[in-house]
């Protein structure tokens, strides 16, 4: 099978996490050891070692025209190194187009942890759609901070015209939004978004905690979860207005696990501070009240410890792969199955188990021909010509 020509926008933590990931399950399919940490090793015919990554774009100074593999290894990232054994000397990271990809707190932190934009010139739509045509890619991640809505329009405006597909990893809503996914479905290209749903993270371990008290018949009354880490991410949050659509999608996507959503003063879910010295590790601190039998009360505190940007590449990983699948297979618009399993803010919610199921399904079978990926309709295709 052909390898998986992937883009990337954003060359951070979990950039680096993904191709970190994609060398190091290449040297561990090829040496025969343990398979670990991956809920699909191959997946549709796929392997991660089969995803290769042909162009790369950021606007850190300390990036852009440097190679690949030394960029991500550069400054801000802080992310844990467990694969280093390759080279990437004919991907150079061209620069991007800033826009509010990087607000200007950034410039008030010392230099390993903040952005330096560099002074090379601005990415048109034009330079990016040339280099992702040029590169061959047919799937673009978007790893752009939290908060930049005009950049991630920008970049998914490429691929529209492109033809290339979009992985929406942050919770800046085009998949999600049905103006947006109409233009993909229209362009006969599959998408997948927004705002990636970390292996074991906070946002899966609260909707399977909360999922679970209501099947159960508990009642739940009220309910945080408050995260913090040192990264770039979190970095970038301490500018609160970046954080609406953030808010959003991990408040729905814990929200839709319940029969009644709660008040909005009963529920909070968020990022809460920055503290340097953790690095990429993100800590989760969440509780949930409820009542149980005859009413009694009860309630569940959870402290959860991750490398952040690893946990994520967990789910890209896959998400990746399902999306060449829909290439394959000529599909168009958002795949709502490995959307709702692998993103917080999906076009639609389904618990974890469905959506699990549903991603099983599509893999086995062509499901846009058997009607059974999608309740409501079958998947479109792309329009013959």
């Amino acid at each position: 099978m052909k390898n998986i020509r992937v883009a990337i926008a954003g060359v951070g933590n979990c950039s680096s996490s993904l191709i970190q990931g994609i060398h190091y399950y290449r040297e561990v399919f090829r040496t025969g050891e343990e398979i670990i940490g991956l809920a699909h090793p191959t997946l549709g015919g796929y392997a991660p070692g089969d995803i290769e990554i042909v162009a790369a774009v950021d606007v850190d100074a300390r990036k852009v025209s440097k190679p690949l593999h030394e960029a991500l290894f550069a400054p801000p990232n802080n992310t844990k190194v467990f694969y280093d054994r390759f080279t990437y000397d004919d991907v150079i990271v061209r620069m991007g187009a800033v826009l509010d990809g990087v607000p200007p707190h950034m410039n008030e932190f010392p230099d390993r942890q903040a952005f330096r934009v560099s002074d090379a010139p601005q990415a048109s739509q034009a330079d990016i759609v040339k280099l992702l045509r040029d590169s061959g890619a047919e799937i673009l991640m978007n790893y752009l901070p939290v908060g930049s809505q005009k950049a991630t329009e920008f970049y998914a405006e490429c691929c529209l015209q492109a033809g290339v597909s979009l992985v929406n990893c942050i919770p800046v809503f085009i998949v999600s939004n049905p103006a947006w996914a109409k233009r993909f479905s229209d362009a006969g290209i599959p998408c997948v978004g927004d705002d990636v749903k970390a292996q074991v993270g906070a946002t899966i371990t609260h909707r399977v905690l909360a999922r679970m008290m209501y099947e159960r018949g508990a009642k739940i009354d009220a309910t945080y979860q408050l995260n913090w880490a040192g990264n770039t991410d979190f970095l970038n949050m301490l500018e609160r207005s970046r954080l609406k659509c953030k808010k959003i999608s991990k408040t729905e996507a814990v929200q839709s696990q319940l029969d009644v959503p709660l008040p909005e003063d009963q529920v909070h879910i968020g990022p809460a501070e920055f503290v340097p010295w953790q690095k990429d590790n993100k800590v989760c601190a969440l509780r949930i009240e409820a009542r149980g039998f005859g009413g009694v009360p009860l309630n569940i505190e959870a402290r959860l410890s991750v490398e952040d940007s690893p946990n994520s590449a967990g789910e890209t990983i896959d998400a990746i792969r399902v999306c060449k699948i829909g290439r394959d297979r000529e599909l168009a618009g958002p795949l709502l199955g490995i959307s709702a399993y692998t993103m917080k803010h999906p076009p639609k919610q389904f618990t974890d188990y469905e959506a699990r199921q549903m991603v099983e399904e599509f893999i086995e079978n062509d499901a846009a021909a058997t009607g059974t990926y999608i309740s409501e309709e079958t998947q479109p295709r792309i329009p013959a010509k």
